[in-house]
């Protein structure tokens, strides 16, 4: 006997947020980027704050961020993403700027821009997806490539000796006056997933305080550059991402903590 389901009397709990087009985006299966744009799209749209928000992106795997995100967007030149939304932020202050960046853009060729931005105290959010890996170019090393873990410019791993520390920005931002809000959180797990939109609306809603630079990294994986399957990249994440960049609260002058 067969059983018939009315779809009139299902209820919808969760939908596509109108803010992000209905396009397939081009990151590779597993890879967070596709959860990241949905999480920041999805608090655009409950904020309403769709057609007052601006989105810099610059080189990486994020560069077509603009293909996706129903909302203004900025290219910018790799590393200059936070040099780009100070300008759009003083120009219109009225508006919710915020920068998309990876490792390699944020930490590596843009760390400048990153470093004198929040110590200025811009007004602006910066979104940076840390993989420990240059995803976009062929998974070379990144400044935030964990010692021993190899890349195509390491095959052996990454040697200390010859390369240095792994950098953890979120500490290191942390630290500067001109920062209002820094967390590190992950989108590997449902429950990560939750807690990193609470970091996204928190740090977006900082702006409104005119008081500094709100700062979230997002730990993700690249299961592409890390040849794995994404099941892998998501333990791999657990066992060996988090205990160097562990997850947290680093600063919070909204709450005062």
């Amino acid at each position: 006997m067969g059983i018939t389901v009315s779809l009139e009397n299902m209820e919808k709990i969760y939908e596509r947020p109108k803010t992000l087009k209905d396009k397939v985006m081009h990151y590779c299966p597993g890879c967070g980027h596709g959860v990241t744009h949905r999480l920041v799209m999805e608090l655009v749209e409950e904020l309403g704050i769709q057609h007052n928000t601006v989105g810099v992106a610059p080189v990486g795997c994020s560069v077509f961020a603009y293909y996706y995100m129903d909302i203004d967007m900025q290219e910018a030149a790799h590393g200059r993403a936070c040099a780009v939304a100070t300008g759009i932020k003083r120009m219109m202050p009225d508006h919710y700027v915020f920068t998309y960046q990876g490792d390699g853009d944020l930490a590596a060729i843009g760390t400048n821009e990153t470093i004198h931005a929040c110590n200025r105290g811009e007004n602006i959010t910066i979104v940076f997806v840390n993989n420990a890996i240059y995803g976009m170019t062929g998974g070379q090393m990144a400044p935030t490539t964990l010692l021993g873990q190899p890349a195509t410019t390491c095959p052996l791993g990454r040697e200390q000796a010859a390369n240095g520390y792994p950098i953890r920005m979120s500490e290191l931002v942390a630290q500067l006056p001109g920062t209002i809000y820094v967390e590190r959180v992950a989108v590997n797990t449902p429950a990560r997933v939750r807690k990193a939109k609470k970091a996204l609306i928190k740090a977006f809603k900082s702006q409104e305080l005119k008081k500094g630079t709100s700062f979230v990294e997002i730990v993700s994986n690249c299961p592409s550059n890390w040849k794995m399957t994404p099941v892998e990249s998501n333990k791999w994440l657990d066992e060996n991402m988090l205990p160097y960049y562990p997850l947290g609260l680093y600063k919070d002058e909204i709450s005062g903590e």
